[in-house]
C-alpha cells in the first residue's frame, strides 16, 4: 500500500476544502450584493454546515458498511457539482443550493478521510497523519482571504469557485486506488444507512440556528425547542451511548470535541466583529490579529504527533482546552481601547496552540478506540460534534449581540457576555477532557513500517 500517496491526496482534498471556506468568506458580501437577496447571506454558510451534517454521517456509515472509497467518490464529485453550481449561479437562492451541494460532498470526504486513517495508519502515526491535515490549513489560511480577494476583484468572484474545480481530480487520482484497499475485510458491518436521524439532526440544528436569529422572542422560544426536540434524540441516536454525559472514553471525546469547537469558534467569530467594530481594524488588520491561531493550531497538532506515547491523551486534551481557556479570557482584552491590539493576536495565538493539541488528540482518541467495523460512525459521531459546536457556538453569540443591539444594551457588553459564555463552555470542556483515556497512545499502537 503506497501511504505517502494517501497522504499527500488526504492533504491536497483537505487544502482544497480550506481555500474554500476561507476564500467563500472573503467574497461573500460580494456576492451577495451581485446577485441580490442579502437577507439569504447567512444561508450561504448555514447551508453547507447542514448538508454537511447529513453527509458525515451517511459517509462514515457507508465507509463501515461498503469501505471509504465509494462514498469518497462520491462525495468528490458532489462537491465538484457545488462548485460548478456556485460559479455559475444566476441568483442568490441558486449560489445557496449550491453551497448546501458543496456541503454534501465536504462532509463525506472528511469523513472519509479519518476513516482512511484510522484503516492505513497504527495509532502513533495517526498523530502524525492529523498534524499533515493540520498543515493542509496553514497555506490556505495565509492565502487564501487574499488571494479570494484578488481574484474577485481582476477576475470576478465566480472564478473563485470555478478554479477550485479541477483540484480535486487530481486528489482522487492519488487516493482512490489506496483506499480501494482499505474496504477490504471481514469485520466490515452490513445494515440500513441512518438516513432519517440525520435529516432530523440537521432539520433540529436548522431550527435552533433560525430560531437563535430571531428578532421576535415569540418566533424564538418555539424554532429553538422544537429545533431540540428533532435534533437530541437524533444525536443520540448518532452517537455513542454516554456521549451527552460525557462517559469515560470516546463518548468523553466526542463531547470535549464540541464543547471545543463551541467555544474557539463562537470566540472566534466575535473577536472579529471586536476588532472591526470596537477597535475599528480594517478587514487586513482583523486577519492580521487572527492569523497567528492558524499557525500555532499547526504547531499545536505536530507537538501532540511528537509527544504521543509521553503525554497521555488525557493529559494533552486537558492542557490543550486549558489554553483555548486562556485564550479566550486573554481575548476579551480587545474590548479595551487601552489594551494593546497585539495583545488579542497572542491570545489568539495561544488559543490556537491549545486546539492544535486537543482537537487532535480528540480524533486519534476516537479512531483508537472503535473497532475496524465501527471507525466509519466514530469519524461521523465525531465530525457531528465538531460541525454543531461551530454552529451553536457561533450561533448563540449572534443571538445575544442581536438582542443587545435590538434593545437598549451596548454592543460592547453584549460582545463582553459572549465572551464570558465561551470561556465558561471551554471550562466545561477541561472538565470533559479530564475523562480521556489515560494511556500513553504508544500502548495501544501496533508497529506498522512508516512509508508515509
Amino acid at each position: 500500500m503506497d501511504r505517502r500517496r494517501l497522504s499527500i491526496g488526504l492533504m491536497l482534498n483537505i487544502s482544497v476544502i480550506a481555500f474554500e471556506a476561507l476564500s467563500v468568506a472573503t467574497i461573500a458580501p460580494r456576492v451577495a450584493r451581485d446577485l441580490g437577496g442579502l437577507e439569504l447571506y447567512g444561508w450561504t454558510f448555514a447551508a453547507f454546515m447542514l448538508a454537511n451534517l447529513v453527509s458525515v454521517v451517511l459517509a462514515g456509515h457507508a465507509s463501515d458498511r461498503h469501505g471509504p472509497a465509494g462514498p469518497f467518490s462520491i462525495g468528490l464529485v458532489v462537491f465538484m457539482a457545488g462548485l460548478l453550481i456556485c460559479g455559475l449561479a444566476p441568483t442568490m437562492p441558486v449560489l445557496v443550493a449550491g453551497r448546501a451541494v458543496q456541503g454534501l460532498g465536504a462532509g463525506a470526504l472528511v469523513a472519509t478521510a479519518y476513516v482512511a486513517i484510522g484503516r492505513a495508519y497504527n495509532e502513533h502515526e495517526r498523530a502524525r497523519q492529523f498534524a499533515l491535515l493540520s498543515t493542509a490549513w496553514v497555506i490556505p489560511g495565509l492565502a487564501a482571504p487574499a488571494l479570494a480577494g484578488v481574484i474577485a476583484e481582476e477576475a470576478g468572484w465566480r472564478f473563485v469557485f470555478l478554479g477550485l474545480a479541477v483540484l480535486p481530480i487530481i486528489a482522487a487520482w492519488l487516493v482512490l486506488p489506496v483506499m480501494r484497499g482499505l474496504g477490504v475485510g471481514t469485520q466490515l458491518t452490513e445494515g440500513v444507512l441512518p438516513i432519517g436521524a440525520a435529516v432530523r439532526l440537521a432539520t433540529g440544528a436548522g431550527l435552533v440556528i433560525g430560531g437563535l436569529g430571531a428578532d421576535d422572542l415569540i418566533v424564538v422560544v418555539p424554532l429553538v425547542l422544537a429545533g431540540l426536540a428533532f435534533g437530541i434524540p437524533a444525536y443520540r441516536h448518532l452517537t455513542p451511548d454516554g456521549t451527552l454525559r460525557a462517559r469515560k472514553g470516546m463518548p468523553a471525546a466526542i463531547a470535549a470535541r464540541g464543547l471545543e469547537t463551541f467555544a474557539f469558534f463562537g470566540a472566534d467569530a466575535f473577536l472579529a466583529l471586536t476588532l472591526a467594530s470596537v477597535r475599528d481594524l480594517s478587514a487586513v488588520g482583523v486577519g492580521l490579529v487572527l492569523t497567528p491561531a492558524t499557525l500555532t493550531w499547526t504547531c499545536g497538532s505536530w507537538l501532540q504527533a511528537h509527544r504521543a506515547g509521553r503525554w497521555t491523551r488525557r493529559a494533552m486534551a486537558s492542557w490543550g482546552v486549558g489554553l483555548v481557556a486562556v485564550g479566550i479570557a486573554l481575548s476579551a482584552s480587545a474590548l479595551l481601547r487601552d489594551v494593546p491590539v497585539w495583545v488579542a493576536g497572542v491570545a489568539w495565538g495561544i488559543a490556537g496552540l491549545g486546539m492544535g493539541l486537543s482537537y487532535s488528540t480528540a480524533s486519534t482518541t476516537v479512531l483508537s478506540e472503535a473497532d475496524e467495523a465501527s471507525q466509519g460512525a466514530a469519524a461521523a459521531a465525531l465530525q457531528l460534534s465538531d460541525g454543531l459546536g461551530q454552529a451553536l457556538g457561533t450561533g448563540l453569540g449572534g443571538a445575544i449581540v442581536a438582542v443587545a443591539v435590538a434593545g437598549s444594551g451596548g454592543r460592547r457588553d453584549a460582545l463582553a457576555v459572549v465572551f464570558g459564555l465561551m470561556f465558561v463552555v471551554a471550562l466545561l470542556s477541561i472538565v470533559t477532557a479530564r475523562r480521556f483515556p489515560d494511556d500513553p497512545a504508544s500502548l495501544r499502537a501496533t508497529a506498522v513500517p512508516s512509508d508515509a
